[in-house]
């Protein structure tokens, strides 16, 4: 019998069984694991034998799919052309909602259309929470060896330790070049103002490691690197494959877990055939997703129509126009991740920090702009010459939430999805806009108020705090290692457990805390 089972191949869930591994613990992972469909997934291993220049035109065309879309619309994202990381879970794992928050039912979960941003908590946001971000710090380290990152020395290493002593950064584009040297021009009141800045931090291998090779600029990162510089968990669990003591076990839907004598057995399904299969372990780890998780555990517990309340760090776009262009954006060789980091810590905009993400020009935005402008399409050169797209998140207090209830529904349950407006959210995004407008010299920009986009809740997908991590806990909360009251070999290790979810990258602080709660269990 495998000693730790882990359910999930997303982030939490490789970073989870690396720390047991490195504890000498014998790892079962059950999941779901769908993948890109053959036919894509040929064309990209064919497509990354060659270089940007040698593709075949009709082949990079099927990968890369629909190129952009409405600046009214927020679409969720695809990978090499398919939906495959948010198929079937309506099916397979039912809920209703409005479908802004997906779950994913696949091998490397949301890890395979995320946009790699890595930033770790700044303490000042989690002064609520039962651990500090120092219990945390050697756990950040962990999570940098698991995956490449491009970090360099800046500004926001004042407030984020850079957690790697390989600083290896990407080239920004031209734009974010530009960007960058007029707020350097302007450190000193920016930071009077509760600025920091910097180039992006982001999980993709800048440069060539033992991992493969680095970047190549080829500007196709918002439809799928098929070099795979791009961090994807489902990497490091062909890695993992390698131990002796780990084994994956594919198309498994988990729907209960429970806790006797020492042990746990675990209930699910096969994913195709549909047939009923249990397995057995010492102590579980609980790694599928925000939905997933609370399916599991209300559906053990049975727990119907408990309400549990998920945290959402509200998302939010808005165009920022350059005052000078940059010509030729359109052939530059460049990546389409983020490329700016704007931290804004301003009382007058909220107690809490507020995150931005600042992209240059893509594919993907051209083709947005093409579509809004219509017959006026001539003029997108132009446009697109100077513009930058502002992608913001707010910390959990300021953002709206969601509610989830699991409910019977004829012979089947589900997780029913209810989103709760918080009143502070408009206000507290008016006074980003306002902030970033009145900073106009310093950007050399001007923010377009009319063309702001907000999200609805859970479209970030920058969620958790359903089962938050306490003291104390009570009923529906869980203890500093992860177990939910009354359990004690189930361990949640998702942002499930985040008391709040602040407004800064989700994903690195989940990897850490995963990490963490692992190598503190590992030899109980």
């Amino acid at each position: 019998m495998y000693t730790h089972c882990v359910i999930g191949s997303g982030p939490a869930g490789v970073a989870c069984a690396t720390a047991l591994l490195a504890h000498g613990a014998r790892v079962l992972m059950l999941d779901a694991g769908m993948e890109l469909e053959p036919d894509r997934a040929t064309i990209v291993r064919e497509l990354s034998q060659k270089k940007v220049s040698e593709w075949p035109a009709e082949q990079a065309a099927r990968i890369h799919g629909k190129r952009g879309a409405e600046l009214k619309d927020l679409p969720h994202k695809n990978v090499f052309g398919s939906d495959f990381p948010y198929r079937d879970t309506r099916e397979k794992i039912p809920w209703r909602g409005d479908g802004a928050l997906l779950p994913s039912l696949a091998l490397g979960g949301l890890s395979n259309v995320w946009g790699s941003a890595m930033l770790p908590l700044r303490e000042s946001d989690i002064l609520d929470w039962p651990i500090k971000r120092s219990d945390l710090d050697e756990h950040y380290r962990a999570a940098t060896q698991i995956m490449d990152v491009s970090v360099q020395h800046d500004d926001l290493e004042e407030l984020f330790p850079l957690y790697t002593a390989n600083a290896v950064a990407l080239k920004p584009s031209g734009q974010a070049e530009l960007v960058l040297k007029n707020l350097e021009r302007h450190r000193d009141a920016l930071r009077a103002r509760g600025w920091h800045f910097g180039q992006s931090r982001v999980a993709i291998r800048a440069a060539d490691s033992p991992r493969g090779s680095g970047c190549v600029y080829c500007g196709h990162c918002m439809t799928g690197c098929v070099y795979g510089c791009i961090y994807n968990s489902a990497d490091t669990v062909r890695e993992l494959l390698a131990n002796k003591n780990f084994h994956y076990e594919g198309n498994i839907i988990v729907t209960k877990v429970r806790e006797s004598s020492g042990a746990v057995s675990i209930e699910g399904f096969h994913r195709t055939s549909g047939q009923a299969l249990s397995f057995g372990t010492g102590r579980v780890y609980l790694a599928s997703g925000v939905i997933p998780t609370a399916q599991i555990l209300l559906r053990s517990l049975n727990a119907f129509d408990q309400p549990l309340i998920l945290r959402d760090s509200q998302y939010f776009l808005f165009p920022i126009i350059l005052a000078r262009r940059v010509r030729d954006v359109q052939s530059e060789a460049l990546h389409t991740l983020s490329q700016v980091f704007l931290e804004l810590n301003h009382p007058r905009i909220s107690p809490r920090s507020v995150h931005l993400q600042l992209y240059t020009y893509s594919d993907f935005i051209a083709g947005a702009v093409r579509q809004s402008l219509g017959p006026l399409k001539m003029f997108s050169r132009q446009i697109l010459e100077r513009l930058v797209i502002a992608q913001g998140y707010l910390h959990s207090d300021d953002s709206p939430a969601i509610e989830m209830k699991l409910q019977r529904d004829g012979q089947k349950d589900l997780l029913q999805l209810e989103p709760q407006r918080n009143p502070e959210t408009a206000g507290t995004i008016k006074r980003v806009l306002r902030e970033v407008l009145g900073r106009f010299r310093a950007l050399r920009g001007i923010v377009v108020p009319p063309m702001l986009q907000i999200a609805r809740p859970g479209r970030g997908f920058h969620c958790g705090g359903s089962l938050p991590m306490r003291t104390q806990p009570g009923n529906f909360e869980s203890d500093c290692l992860g177990r939910p009251f009354g359990w004690n070999r189930v361990h949640v290790v998702d942002a499930s457990v985040f008391p709040t979810v602040p407004a800064t990258t989700i994903t690195f602080s989940v990897m850490a805390n995963a990490h963490r709660i692992a190598s503190q269990t590992a030899d109980k």
